[in-house]
């Protein structure tokens, strides 16, 4: 009875989430990792500067059969992380127990990380799938070494070696596991296990022939460039992470069974014990000395379907309670993980967020930004270049636009997330105002894409590569949590020696989030390299509300802008204003500036939240 229970409560449990995933996939906002992935889609290739191919195939393969839409490009994603759960499913009741298996299953849907997986397009499903894959190969050899266990084998290395540089971690623990073990050890002296092997090896080829004809390009990245590769300490934020997004009582079945089926007699369980502990400790001991800045938390996810076909059996042995409140954790990790994706799809929710410091700001503001570049293209001549600033905006506009030939300019970001080399040999990269051919040119430039403390250096960049910054239009993403100006270069336009920056300015009171009431100070600084600033308006919901008094002094801004701005009326660059607050009923308001400078220009700068309280 309990199985037919078990099984009844996973299939209906697999109905819903993929339901879930599929509704999710339709409306969440794309990823600039996908669409970078969608663009190398667009020019199909063995390998490229930052993945081997497979990712860029699927979304392509996705796009041919289903269109240009979202759920098109994430499809291919979706349809194989559903095919994961079954997979330990199988694995589980062929190895151990027909009962625990659907446990296993219903676990697998609803561990945070595997219950988000393929919302996004991103290698991590395939990723997932080629571990399973292996990982039932090599319990399959275990009890002998057959044809169809070397073929399944055969098949896990090559789609992992087509997914990420990642897979070669989840290659050497698995080689280490059945080296530990005698059985093992004989499947390992098998010529038909060692020709899976090398079929595998060979999926590496397209990899290692690209990165040997650009410099290793994409090794060094992975593996040099990205890494600090000395001691740090932030890597014990590992198991505080790992628990929450595995949730802490998973997290303690997964450790318990990694630990107690280190030595049981059963050769499978052993296995999947060693590759389990392998790699969650092995990233666990990375991450002291790892990439900190990017986002590494699902890394172990390998590690972790390794574990739960043994999870049910430390579950069974909890009392009731505890297997209760252990359900009951997973799926508020599950609805909390997913909750955040449906969140961050509500334009709504983000305008609240951007005073945050988890703004979405990889998903956000993608469509308002193509809505403007196509007004502004349309006043355009037919010849203009669209220039992205950065390889995230190029790829987005790429998407929306329906145009993979955008043209990018170099950028930090760039190289900070290794897409530099590809976009210069797909010849993307505009590197000077010679490469437009006296062609007119609308460039894009992501204001909030690099620190607020480097920005005017972009600026000063990104006027010695055009000669000039003329901003037509500035688009405020919520409320400026993304920032994108619009520039308009003509044909004729000749280069500036004294090249006009956009406005750099900042509110240093109130601050964002602040609760205030009757009469408030304004207070902060603008500048505007060459021209200087006229005026500061300043704005509440959009709206005019007070003119600031502009050209006060400001020493500690001014020396620490000195040698960098060009502003001619520095150090009295600070501006000052009074709100009269009093008429306004309790309430969220937006505060923002609108700043004239002495060219005629006018830009709307990003608002904060301000939280006005009842009048005492």
């Amino acid at each position: 009875m309990r199985r037919i229970e078990m099984r009844t409560v996973f299939i209906a449990l697999w109905v819903l989430v993929v339901a879930l995933k599929l509704s999710i996939a339709v409306r969440l906002p794309l990823f600039v990792d996908e669409a970078f992935y969608w663009l190398e889609g667009q020019r199909l290739a063995w390998a490229y500067s930052d993945l081997p191919g497979l990712t860029a195939w699927l979304i392509r393969l996705g796009t041919e059969l289903f269109g240009d839409g979202l759920l098109a490009v994430r499809l291919p994603f979706v349809a194989i992380s559903a095919l994961v759960p079954w997979l330990l499913v199988r694995l589980t009741a062929r190895e151990f127990d027909a009962d625990a298996a659907w446990t296993t299953g219903c676990l697998a849907l609803l561990l945070p990380l595997l219950g988000s997986l393929g919302v996004m397009a991103l290698p991590d499903a395939v990723l997932a799938l080629a571990t399973v894959l292996c990982l039932d190969a090599g319990t399959r050899l275990l009890r002998g070494v057959t044809y169809g266990a070397s073929l399944l084998l055969a098949l896990g290395l090559a789609l992992g070696a087509l997914s990420h540089y990642r897979f070669i971690a989840v290659i050497a623990v698995g080689i280490v596991a059945l080296a530990s073990l005698p059985s093992g050890r004989l499947a390992l002296r098998d010529p038909r296990v060692w020709i899976a092997i090398a079929f595998g090896a060979a999926a590496w080829g397209p990899l290692l022939a690209w990165n040997l004809a650009n410099a290793e390009a994409g090794l060094r990245f992975q593996m040099v460039d990205r890494h600090p590769w000395a001691f740090h300490l932030d890597g014990w934020q590992f198991l505080v992470i790992q628990a929450g997004l595995v949730t802490p009582l998973v997290f303690a079945v997964l450790a318990l069974a990694a630990w107690r089926m280190r030595r049981m007699p059963d050769d499978a369980a052993r296995f999947l014990a060693l590759c389990g502990a392998l790699i969650v400790v092995g990233f666990f001991a990375l991450g002291f000395v790892a990439d900190t800045e990017r986002v590494s938390f699902h890394w172990p996810l390998p590690g972790y379907l390794a574990l739960l076909p043994l999870a049910g059996f430390v579950l069974v042995g909890w009392p009731r309670w505890l297997q209760a409140l252990t359900w009951a954790s997973l799926v508020a990790g599950f609805l909390l993980v997913n909750g955040y994706y449906v969140a961050v799809s509500s334009p709504q929710v983000r305008e609240r967020a951007t005073a945050l410091k988890w703004y979405p700001s990889n998903f956000a503001g993608w469509d308002q930004l193509a809505d403007a570049v196509r007004e502004m293209r349309a006043d355009m001549p037919d010849d203009t270049v669209l220039v992205a600033d950065n390889f995230k905006i190029g790829a987005e506009l790429g998407f929306a636009l329906g145009d993979p030939d955008i043209r990018v300019l170099d950028h930090p970001i760039n190289r900070h997330h290794g897409r530099a080399p590809q976009l210069q040999l797909w010849g993307l990269q505009l590197d000077d105002r010679a490469d437009l051919a006296g062609r007119p040119a609308l460039v894009v430039v992501g204001a909030t894409d690099v620190k607020f403390s480097a920005l005017l250096e972009r600026y000063q960049q990104l006027c010695a590569t055009l000669g000039s910054l003329p901003v037509t239009r500035v688009v405020n993403v919520d409320r400026g949590g993304q920032r994108f100006l619009l520039l308009r270069l003509d044909r004729d336009a000749a280069p500036d020696a004294d090249c006009v920056t956009p406005v750099l300015a900042h509110v240093d009171a109130p601050a964002p989030n602040a609760r205030v009431a009757g009469q408030v100070e304004v207070r902060g600084w603008a500048i505007k390299d060459v021209t200087g600033v006229e005026s500061v308006v300043v704005t509440l919901d959009g709206a005019p509300v007070a003119t600031a008094r502009y050209g006060l002094p400001n020493a500690f801004v001014g020396g620490f802008l000195q040698g960098r701005s060009r502003d001619p009326g520095q150090p009295d660059i600070a501006f000052t204003a009074t709100l009269d607050l009093r008429d306004r009923p309790p309430g969220l308001y937006w505060l923002g500036l609108e700043v004239v400078g002495r060219d005629g220009s006018v830009e709307r700068w990003a608002e904060q939240p301000l939280r006005v309280a009842a009048p005492e």
